[in-house]
């Protein structure tokens, strides 16, 4: 049969790996698809860099030239960023080109839009890659669970902010210390503000929400929250409670809609999740039939990442001569069967919440908090109180830390909560919270 070439937009981290894979294991690759993938050619920004790598591939910088190049059938892109990628892709497209991505800002928020040009042409977007690295976790929610109505999802899918959450934990550093150290190491880019204030993961919990649950990619309704505000001391507290603060994203179906969430989140420290550790990622889905299913591995790097942009070419190749309606569907779900249904607000949210408060160290303080939020309905399941702040120059104005750990509620009620014990005179300082999941 005639070979498939590939055409590259950009031969950087994710780029090489990818050719080093399609080279490596083409024989392998051959006898899972009975034909030659071969990387005929690759767009870069500097050519002298990239023929130097000697990969055996024509090397340009004319990325339009590649894109509608009649003898490419597959435009794989791992370039990043919102353009020249997205004009590219959309003239590849045009060109009737499948094309396959890395870029998980692409696909949440421009993916509606390529996915249905595809389709007008007849051809696939696949995008793997753009989550969770080289984890499978688009395949196993689009194909291994198809039987299953998805109930909700939660995953570590940043690896920065997963590796400063960690050593947080683990060595009782500052968050400040450890972003340092992770953008030494390169795991953080030098304004880390994507992986440390949730965009990254709000991009990657758009993509699986919508696959899990058959939605259009709605990335403008992700509630996202970093983790810049997480002290050393809340990780403490959470410890001494028995949880692992960890950044979470979280799609959930209720029966008024949709939560799609990324923040800070408590889970307890029994839980596989509570035990991922440094950079890697990993994704709990839990499905009606099958129950929970946890899918770990490592998010980011060449050929993490490569294995999954490769494993995308294998479907397409496989499928290539196959009607559209023959097929798996990008989302997993019939075109006409993506349902736009409600994305749930915050105050709309439902959970458990740590919260911990600076008041000053007086008789009766403790009393009216708790009554604020017996007033509310909000059930106390637990209250750990530590020693005062001794280091006051005024013994009046000594403070002691005083954490709450709250039943499920509202987000609405538990900001009217909130407002009401901010207001109190014995109240120092902002509340700080935290939600609390138990998976």
């Amino acid at each position: 049969m005639k070979p498939v070439n590939i055409g590259l937009l950009g031969l950087g981290t994710v780029g090489q790996g990818v050719a080093n894979i399609l080279i490596r294991n083409a024989n392998e690759i051959k006898r899972r698809t009975g034909r030659d993938i071969r990387v005929t050619r690759a767009a870069v920004r500097n050519q002298e860099k990239a023929e130097a790598l000697n990969l055996g591939i024509d090397i340009t910088t004319d990325s339009q030239s590649l894109v509608t190049d009649p003898d490419i059938d597959i435009i794989c892109e791992a370039m990043g960023g919102d353009e020249p990628a997205l004009t590219l892709l959309h003239t590849a497209l045009d060109n009737n080109k499948h094309i396959i991505t890395a870029n998980k800002a692409l696909i949440a928020v421009h993916g509606n839009s390529l996915i249905d040009k595809a389709r007008d042409h007849g051809v696939s977007v696949a995008f793997e890659s753009s989550v969770a690295g080289g984890i499978p976790i688009i395949k196993a929610l689009r194909e291994g669970l198809a039987a299953n109505k998805i109930e909700w999802l939660a995953g570590i899918i940043n690896g920065t902010g997963n590796f400063i959450l960690s050593e947080m934990a683990e060595k009782g550093r500052s968050f400040e210390d450890v972003l340092a150290e992770a953008q030494a190491l390169g795991y953080a880019e030098a304004d880390p503000t994507f992986d440390v204030e949730g965009i990254d993961a709000a991009h990657k919990l758009t993509i699986m929400a919508s696959v899990a649950f058959g939605i259009p990619l709605s990335f403008n309704g992700v509630y996202t929250e970093g983790i810049s505000k997480i002290s050393r001391e809340d990780v403490e507290f959470a410890a001494e409670l028995g949880y692992c603060i960890k950044h979470l994203g979280v799609a959930r179906r209720r029966e008024d809609g949709v939560e799609l969430r990324v923040h800070p989140t408590l889970i307890p420290e029994k839980r596989l999740l509570a035990n991922v550790n440094g950079v890697m990622n990993a994704v709990v889905v839990q499905g009606d039939a099958v129950g929970p299913t946890l899918y770990y591995g490592p998010g980011a790097g060449s050929e993490p990442t490569g294995s999954s942009l490769v494993a995308d070419i294998i479907d397409v190749v496989r499928g290539i001569d196959a009607n559209m309606l023959h097929r798996v569907p990008t989302l997993g779900f019939q075109p006409d069967s993506i349902e736009p249904l409600n994305i749930l607000k915050a105050a709309d949210y439902q959970a458990a919440f740590y919260l911990r408060l600076q008041a000053l160290d007086k008789p009766g303080v403790m009393a009216t908090v708790t009554g604020i939020f017996g007033e509310l309905g909000i059930s106390i399941e637990a209250i750990l109180q530590k020693e005062p702040d001794e280091a006051a120059i005024d013994p009046a104005m000594c403070t002691v830390p005083i954490i709450l750990l709250t039943g499920s509620v509202k987000e609405g009620l538990i900001d009217q909560a909130i407002e009401r014990v901010q207001a109190l005179e014995t109240v120092v300082e902002p509340v700080t919270r935290i939600r609390v999941e138990t998976l």
